[in-house]
């Protein structure tokens, strides 16, 4: 018997999606993490935005922190170390 062990799965990451977003991608980033409908993310940014404020300094967190799933960084973050 053959048992060569199977590949490890890849992390998941959480980052901005690139192709499901509406404004910088923090809630189809999240989704898609987080395995759920993006409009339900929307949804409950919305809604912490209108009774606390939260969600909008929320997203523009994850706007700022977050880097994009095509490989661009974070704007705030690790940066790629430069050879001099």
């Amino acid at each position: 018997m053959n048992s060569t062990p199977a590949p490890a799965p890849r992390p998941r990451r959480l980052t901005r999606s690139t192709s499901d977003k509406k404004l910088g991608g923090v809630a189809g980033g999240l989704a898609a993490y987080f395995d759920v409908d993006p409009m339900i993310v929307r949804i409950a940014f919305a809604v912490t935005t209108l009774f606390s404020g939260a969600g909008a300094v929320a997203y523009l967190a994850g706007m700022v922190l977050l880097p994009t799933d095509d490989g661009r960084p974070a704007v705030i973050g690790p940066r790629p170390a430069v050879a001099v």
